[in-house]
């Protein structure tokens, strides 16, 4: 069976008086944590509903998955799985140059770096990206 490498989990389904500490202390029985994080919504003050959880071992947190999903906290049935890594979408709000998918962006937008140089309206060759023609 091949080793789960994975040490980061997702948990929704927080009730909203949660805490970072209350979240710790569901999950230190499980193994050595490194962080513990429940991301803020900045126009309430308040937690999302969700949170991450990230141990020393791959396989600590594989145990916690596992006993914790489906598990109750403060009420609240939780939802607890392996987190995955943050994509970009077109709706996002980041960047879309801080992704590893931005080529593949661009050239779905239409837009390619062909090495030729954009000739803007003053005249003036700007030497960034231009669409590609069809």
């Amino acid at each position: 069976m091949p080793k789960n490498d994975k040490r980061t989990l997702y948990v929704g389904g927080l009730e909203e008086d949660v805490t970072v500490e209350t979240l710790r202390a569901a999950f230190i029985p499980f193994g050595d944590l490194v962080d513990v994080n429940i991301p803020l919504d900045n126009q309430k003050g308040t937690h999302r509903g969700f949170g991450f959880v990230e141990f020393e071992s791959a396989d600590d947190a594989s145990e916690a998955t596992f006993n914790m999903n489906n598990g109750e906290l403060n009420g609240r049935v939780l939802t607890v799985n392996f987190a995955k890594p943050m994509t970009v979408t077109e709706n996002s709000n980041k960047a879309i140059w801080h992704s590893a998918d931005a080529d593949a962006f661009f050239d779905k937008q239409g837009w390619g770096d062909d090495g030729e140089p954009l000739i803007t309206d003053d005249g003036v060759a700007d030497e960034g990206l231009k669409p590609k023609e069809a």
